[in-house]
């Protein structure tokens, strides 16, 4: 199995498990709280918001990964989103793991 299919497992799993947000309201809510361990937003994500999370992510130092596009977001967790939030400690490092193995 490579790491992008585990990547997207991965999301799907935080999803079942009640750990991951989404949609850009939701997703800036839980950055601002800092409850956000890890924001994923997609490739093909609008300019404006692209820079708002990514000015967000880097205020209150949360990591940001941008290398799925919309389509592989919402099939990884089963709806139709451009920007997810984290917030478990555990799924958020294995996730971080993974994107440095792929060097994305």
């Amino acid at each position: 199995m490579n790491d992008q299919k585990r990547f997207s497992n991965l999301l799907g799993l935080a999803r079942r498990a009640g750990k991951l947000i989404s949609g850009e309201q939701q997703v800036l809510k839980s950055i601002r709280s800092q409850k956000a361990k890890i924001v994923v937003a997609s490739t093909d994500l609008g300019a404006a918001t692209q820079k708002k999370i990514s000015d967000k992510c880097t205020t209150y130092e949360i990591p940001l990964i941008s290398f799925m596009d919309r389509i592989e977001i919402s099939q990884a967790i089963g709806q139709a989103r451009t920007v997810v939030a984290i917030e478990d400690h555990g799924f958020a490092k294995a996730l971080l793991k993974l994107n440095i193995e792929e060097g994305a």
